[in-house]
């Protein structure tokens, strides 16, 4: 896992999320719940680490841009 640089939890509201899991399927479910609530970084594989049974994954979030039933974030007023 790389390291969380203050930058990544600067403001409240920023969320740095480490999953670990027994597969990508469930780790790519697990962003993809997260996305369909929060703007979210997008994510294009899991780690392993050597001699571990689990995949990782890193995504970061911003609760404060809640998504809408429409899949997007509201538009500011």
């Amino acid at each position: 896992m790389e390291v969380t640089n203050d930058v990544h939890v600067s403001e409240q509201g920023l969320v740095v999320v480490d999953v670990a899991a027994a597969d990508d399927e469930t780790a790519f479910a697990f962003h993809t719940e997260l996305a369909a609530r929060w703007a979210t970084t997008g994510v294009e594989r899991t780690t392993r680490d050597a001699g571990q049974p689990v995949v990782r994954l890193r995504c970061y979030l911003d609760l404060r841009q809640p998504i809408n039933a429409s899949g997007q974030a509201p538009t500011p007023h």
